[in-house]
């Protein structure tokens, strides 16, 4: 495969904190000879594991952003045993419209893996991610949220295969980490995820939904900070950080499948008869679509099919055939 396009201002073998962006050659009517300013830091302080944190894969998911943010500004290379690659805006153009996706090709990074270095911008990103940070670390933890069209309750996720001897790190990442909700799903090094990415480099990764509709809320953003914090101690990067971050709880374990998806099956307004955090039945009532454009016309309500915890929900109340209403996540009898 060719090589990537992209090139670096940061010396990622250099010890020390370096900022600056990765440029992605882009020639357009505006700007000839231009390039996308990708932002990235380096911290790095001599021996030790090393940890990519990625925000913005999403650009509308903006709680990571905020936290890789002020995690760049507060850790010094002398706290540091091994390095943390920072990519906070990581579909910059994205990140800097404040969308799912690109403007500029549409393209969803997050469905990229593992890219093209001669394809889309979006391609390009997803292949240097893959090829040149994921390949050089020990973890990747990319935060991601429900974005403008979802909200979460604050989760984890991980892709499991009970086979792995690295079960055990996994484990205790997460436990560390310690966000109220583990969701586990089926491992492969298959696909187009960060997390397939991480598992054909050989890297541990985990991700987080934190919240979301389009929103930044307080509470969410300092549970979620510590847990980074407890993660890169328990990690051994940077002990430091997590200094005076209260002891973690246990995580509550769930599995996610493609049963717990609910769809809307009929366009028109959504009016949600449960909430998030609430454990439902088969039949339990989950919304009601009305149609307003249709004077008379019954809502048609829509039930769960299967049993489960409620941990994410639709934002927009307008919603057309196919749109994800909400989703479950089913505890696991073994608890981790």
């Amino acid at each position: 495969m060719a090589a990537s396009p992209i090139t670096s201002e940061v010396d990622f073998a250099r010890d020390g904190k370096h900022l600056g962006y990765l440029r992605l050659p882009h020639s357009v009517h505006r700007s000839a000879y231009g390039w996308i300013p990708i932002p990235v830091a380096s911290i790095r302080g001599g021996e030790g594991p090393k940890v990519l944190l990625m925000a913005g894969n999403h650009g509308d998911e903006y709680e990571g952003q905020v936290i890789l943010s002020k995690l760049i500004s507060e850790i010094a290379p002398e706290d540091i045993s091994g390095q943390i690659i920072f990519l906070p805006m990581a579909n910059f153009p994205a990140a800097a419209a404040g969308l799912r996706v690109s403007p500029i090709d549409e393209g969803n990074l997050n469905r990229a893996f593992p890219g093209d270095p001669q394809g889309t911008v979006t391609q390009q990103i997803a292949h240097y991610i893959e090829e040149e940070l994921i390949a050089r670390v020990d973890y990747l933890l990319d935060l991601h949220s429900g974005g403008s069209s979802l909200n979460y309750l604050p989760s984890m996720l991980m892709a499991w295969d009970e086979q792995d001897p690295r079960n055990g790190q996994r484990l205790g990442l997460m436990r560390a980490f310690a966000l109220e909700n583990a969701m586990l799903f089926p491992r492969s090094e298959e696909g187009y995820f960060s997390s397939a990415a991480a598992a054909r480099k050989g890297a541990i990764a985990m991700t987080t939904e934190l919240g979301g509709a389009g929103t930044v809320v307080p509470e969410i953003l300092r549970t979620a900070d510590e847990g980074l914090r407890r993660a890169l101690a328990w990690i051994g990067v940077w002990e430091k950080g997590a200094v005076g971050c209260p002891t973690a709880k246990p995580p509550r374990f769930l599995n996610v499948e493609a049963k717990h998806y609910l769809y809307a099956r009929e366009a028109g307004l959504m009016e949600p008869l449960v909430e998030l955090g609430d454990f439902v039945e088969p039949g339990t009532p989950a919304a009601a679509i009305h149609h307003p454009e249709t004077p008379g016309k019954a809502a048609t309500l829509v039930a769960f099919e299967t049993e489960g915890l409620v941990l994410c929900q639709r934002v927009p109340a307008r919603v057309e055939r196919g749109d994800c209403l909400f989703h479950l996540a089913e505890p696991r009898s073994d608890q981790g």
